[in-house]
């Protein structure tokens, strides 16, 4: 166990977060926490605020009004560097990978945060900084053996379908050796096959490298079958959080599903 995370078992909390643009409220006053070893779903409609709140908590978002306890350090807002600094890693709902680079340098830029010479040694490209970078491409060759993407280690992503960009996105994500694994609808547009692979990888993921995973996903079949907890949100606001089961059952959950008005 990473001796930083804190003994309680809770790896995350978000205290009363409230999140606005202009005069609208996309998180308002939610709370929850996020367990070591845990996959917590955060789930509900479009426009519920769940990608949101992923970014306030990875620093991209700045709330106006409460804070977020990672690690047993409280703070009104993250910052983007030292989430990254700190173990917290991103995939997002739009992939956002470098098209023209291949597979295995895409994963080889989630290293950077954890490379330690300086811009002039890697420069030169000599003595340690040469031995730091073999390191570094040991494992990101680790990430490519382990997710089944050796075929295309070279191919440039932008040439790669929407299922195996997703893959890469993920790859490069568990280049940073993240504690915290932030997932936005890692398997929006997905056919049935290429979610089940993803699936498998998220929990191979969580136990093999015993990552903690929080993720937005639509499919609820997805959520119900891999999550330990689930965190329901609704026009910005918490509206059930407990097991699968729990959260199944909630009647404010069915009514958000099925558009019930809100009066």
């Amino acid at each position: 166990m990473n001796p930083e995370r804190p003994p309680n078992g809770v790896l995350l909390e978000v205290h009363n977060i409230s999140l606005a643009f202009g005069g609208v409220k996309a998180i308002e006053d939610v709370s929850f926490d996020i367990r070591d070893g845990e996959i917590r779903a955060i789930i509900g409609p479009n426009g519920a605020g769940k990608s949101s709140m992923l970014n306030v908590i990875n620093g991209f978002y700045h709330p106006q009004q409460g804070s977020i306890t990672y690690k047993g350090e409280t703070r009104s807002q993250m910052k983007p560097h030292h989430a990254a600094s700190r173990g917290i890693a991103r995939t997002f709902q739009n992939i956002a990978l470098f098209k023209g680079m291949s597979t295995l340098d895409n994963i080889m830029t989630g290293r950077n945060t954890l490379m330690k010479k300086n811009v002039i040694w890697q420069a030169l490209y000599y003595g340690p900084a040469r031995n730091e970078e073999l390191k570094h491409r040991e494992f990101a060759e680790h990430i490519i053996d382990f997710l089944e993407i050796q075929a295309i280690r070279k191919t440039p992503v932008g040439r790669l379908p929407y299922g195996m960009q997703k893959r890469v996105e993920l790859g490069r994500a568990l280049a940073a050796e993240p504690d915290l694994l932030l997932l936005d609808e890692p398997m929006a547009g997905m056919n049935v096959e290429e979610k089940e692979d993803m699936c498998r990888f998220v929990l191979d993921v969580n136990e093999e490298f015993a990552t903690t995973i929080a993720l937005i996903e639509h499919d609820m079949g997805v959520v119900m079958d891999i999550s330990d907890r689930v965190v329901v949100l609704d026009y910005g606001k918490k509206i059930a959080d407990g097991t699968p089961d729990e959260v199944r059952g909630n009647q404010g959950v069915i009514d958000a599903y099925l558009g019930v008005s809100h009066e």
